[in-house]
């Protein structure tokens, strides 16, 4: 099967003017949307991601192909198609991925691949050094990356690596910088509220008003 091919058909076959356009504004109309709301659009593909999982590795060619089509839900799939096999991925795999986040970045893109990555690092420490870089890059989307790879990981979170890559990033002015410091801290808060309240008494003066509202939500 072309897989970039039949998904185009059957994106195509469902698309929806209206909500595409609607999608657009919701995106401040930077990018194309064939109208496809999450729950539709993986409707649409499930079999596909239950082949690849079943292969059990990210076939590259395809994914660079569907990556590089201009409507979104094609990335939404590249991402979905990551998380699949999400078990398999090493540290070689990480180049790729980069190049997929900064590819027309935007948050709706970024924010699926950071716990992609930041798993990865629960069975190879090079990710923590590569994150720590990563929370220093220019790219404001690789900070946001770093600041949020470990989203998902609960009781098994890297307070230390959590902490530097925050404190890497305080006093930015960067909306999606501050919201990223949040929610990271939020998340963490349903683990270990004590640690999170700790730390934002700690650096509170030095923090943005959004981060410690998101990080305050649940404490």
């Amino acid at each position: 099967m072309n897989i970039y091919a039949e998904l185009n058909r059957r994106f195509e076959a469902e698309a929806d003017d209206n909500k595409a356009k609607k999608m657009s504004a919701y995106m401040k109309n930077r990018f194309a949307f064939y109208g496809l709301p999450t729950p539709e659009r993986r409707a649409l593909y499930n079999d596909i991601i239950k082949e690849i999982k079943s292969g059990g590795r990210a076939c590259y060619d395809v994914l660079d192909r569907c990556y590089s089509d201009s409507h979104r839900e094609f990335k939404y799939f590249v991402i979905d198609a990551l998380a699949a096999v999400g078990g398999r991925l090493a540290y070689d795999d990480v180049p790729r991925i980069k190049r997929y986040i900064q590819t027309e970045s935007w948050w709706d893109t970024v924010d699926g691949f950071d716990t992609i990555v930041g798993d990865i690092g629960l069975t190879d420490e090079r990710i923590n050094t590569l994150m720590l870089d990563w929370s220093l890059d220019e790219d404001i989307w690789l900070r946001r990356t770093a600041i949020d790879c470990q989203l998902s990981r609960k009781d098994k979170t890297d307070t230390a690596l959590l902490e530097k890559i925050i404190l890497n990033n305080l006093g930015s002015r960067e909306f999606f910088i501050n919201k990223a410091i949040g929610w990271s801290l939020r998340e963490y808060s349903k683990t270990n509220p004590v640690r999170v309240r700790e730390f934002i008494e700690k650096y509170r003066k030095d923090m943005d008003k959004l981060g410690i509202r998101e990080a305050e939500k649940y404490i």
